[in-house]
């Protein structure tokens, strides 16, 4: 932690630097490390209490962070500006673990008044992590906002799809139901079931097995007319044998009811036995 407020306080280091100094391993990371016997369930809630920790801790360095990183005028793309919006959305992102009314007000802040995507995406991404009245209200914004740009919307599902809050797996379902959503449209399953299945430890690998079976379900309706996307997603589930023995079992489960399927194509069958294996 003392190294952490050291890098903060340090204002002749270069905002790329400090920002990449800064960030945390993900999920994915500490699993890959630990190596066996997988609980995403407790790595996630480490890893937030260790966020909010350095929220709490260093809440004044990282105010200053964020209120000296603040561009104004025109969008640059140069390095010098890329470091600066991600340091400081960095900042606002580890102040807003704390979840105090004023850090959730600074994101809703930063969203409405962004003049760029990544300050709309970052503050986006904060709020769908968060259980907080804003969250529903700015999800919707952007997509009425971007409703007719098929790339934005496909990153505002993916959002959604990635949010380490329980009621996930019923927004995805949601979202599979969505008018802009069909598993035909390659872009659309990758946003929604793919990230949701690579991107989201915590939800995907349910204890109670429910991420398992929606993934396997797509992958084998997908299978019947993309198999090539099909298998792709399948490979969600290559990691089962490092999980804790319940979503193990589960996932194997999950693994032999799709590789016993008498439709299942040549593409899908060869991963999925290959991944049991």
């Amino acid at each position: 932690m003392t190294s952490l407020g050291a890098i903060l306080n340090q204002s002749d280091l270069d905002p790329a630097y400090k920002a990449e100094c800064l960030k945390m391993p993900t999920e994915t990371d500490i699993a890959r490390e630990i190596g066996k016997d997988i609980d995403p369930d407790a790595i996630h809630k480490a890893r937030r209490h260790l966020l909010s920790m350095i929220g709490r801790e260093f809440a004044e360095s990282l105010r200053g962070v964020y209120s000296e990183n603040n561009i104004r005028g025109r969008y640059s793309p140069s390095a010098t500006a890329v470091g600066k919006r991600s340091v400081r959305n960095l900042a606002l992102s580890l102040l807003a673990q704390t979840q105090q009314p004023v850090d959730i007000k600074r994101v809703e802040k930063h969203y409405y008044e962004a003049r760029n995507m990544t300050d709309r995406i970052a503050a986006l991404t904060i709020l769908s992590n968060l259980d907080v009245p804003a969250r529903g209200e700015i999800l919707a914004d952007f997509y009425q906002s971007w409703k007719d740009d098929h790339l934005v919307i496909d990153k505002w599902f993916a959002i959604q799809a990635t949010s380490s809050l329980p009621d996930t797996l019923d927004r995805v379902i949601e979202l599979m139901r969505h008018p802009l959503f069909s598993l035909k449209n390659p872009n659309k399953v990758r946003a929604v079931i793919g990230s949701f299945a690579q991107a989201n430890p915590v939800q995907f690998n349910r204890p109670d097995g429910k991420g398992y079976e929606l993934v396997a379900n797509a992958v084998l309706e997908i299978d019947a007319f993309n198999p090539q996307i099909a298998a792709r997603l399948a490979n969600c589930f290559r990691s089962w044998r490092i999980l804790e023995a319940n979503r193990s079992r589960l996932a194997e489960k999950a693994l032999k009811s799709m590789s016993q399927e008498k439709r299942l194509s040549r593409n899908s069958f060869e991963i999925i036995t290959k991944i049991l294996d």
